[in-house]
């Protein structure tokens, strides 16, 4: 565990994907960049499912890795010892004990509580991306809230096959706005999507994406820093995460140093990709300038 830094990710890398969470968090279903780091492991492997618990991680977390809802396969156990011995957690088979759960293609069975976290890993985070090949128009369309494509391509199943053909990765959309892709998880699970407790993240390595939902209880539970920054940004969501500190130090206390000191060069370079990836679309002006 000497050898690297705790859960391998530097410390700025961390506060970069910190950042693109409470955005995704603020905005639920909008697929917020961040900067991938090469993680010793393939892309498809779960890189940013991997990611996205590093940078939630702290010494105190126990932590549950499941691949296809079982704590056994080797993606799960590759997973689960690469943070015993980077971090030097506990882990968990037993969901209720978990802190943090990164899952591959299902959803616990167990109700999840307050005060979880889950990590889906995500090979594709694009809703559209099977309707609407092209990037740039697949954001525009977010941004424009124009989903008449995802309705037709229902509709199709429907009048060919006389029902809904989608089997996993159905698109569920959140507080009447943004179509999110859930993961490849199977259908019959999107109901355990909606009123979870748990915060909900999800990490795409290979897309450079991440984005989440939360119960709304958890969306106001940040300390009075982060509360501040989000209050202080004009279109952070309306104010989701502004709600009052209810006096825990939070999960992302790391960055409470640093909210009122000049970013590093590091975090300015991390900053610059963020904006360059997510580039300059017409009618998202409000979502790039986060």
């Amino acid at each position: 565990m000497n050898d690297y830094n705790f859960a391998y990710l530097d410390e700025a890398t961390k506060r970069m994907i910190r950042r693109a969470i409470l955005k995704a968090v603020a905005v639920p279903g909008c697929q917020m960049p961040f900067t991938s780091r090469e993680m010793p492991m393939p892309y498809g492997w779960g890189t940013g499912g991997v990611q996205v618990t590093a940078a939630c991680l702290t010494p105190e977390d126990r932590l549950k890795v499941i691949d296809q809802g079982a704590d056994d396969t080797t993606n799960a156990i590759s997973i689960r010892k690469f943070f015993q011995r980077t971090a030097g957690i506990d882990v968990t088979e037993r969901t209720h004990e978990a802190t943090i759960i990164q899952t591959r293609h299902r959803i616990p069975e167990a109700p999840l509580t307050e005060g979880q976290i889950l990590v889906y890993q995500v090979p594709i985070p694009e809703s559209l991306r099977f309707l609407e090949p092209r990037e740039t128009e697949t954001r525009r369309m977010h941004a424009l809230e124009e989903y008449g494509l995802m309705h037709v391509k229902l509709y199709e199943d429907i009048a060919r096959n006389g029902e809904i053909a989608t089997a996993h990765a159905y698109p569920v959309k959140l507080q009447g706005r943004y179509v999110m892709d859930p993961s490849p998880i199977p259908k019959f699970d999107n109901p355990k999507l909606s009123d979870c407790a748990a915060l909900q993240l999800f990490g795409a390595g290979r897309k450079q994406r991440t984005y989440g939902t939360s119960d709304k209880r958890l969306r106001q539970r940040r300390d009075g820093c982060l509360s501040a920054s989000a209050a202080a940004r004009p279109g952070f969501g309306g104010g989701a995460l502004s709600g009052p500190p209810d006096g825990r130090s939070g999960r992302f206390r790391a960055d409470s140093s640093s909210c009122h000191q000049p970013p590093s060069h590091q975090e300015q370079v991390a900053e610059r990709e963020q904006r360059e990836e997510l580039g300059a679309v017409p009618g998202e002006a409000a979502i790039a300038g986060l």
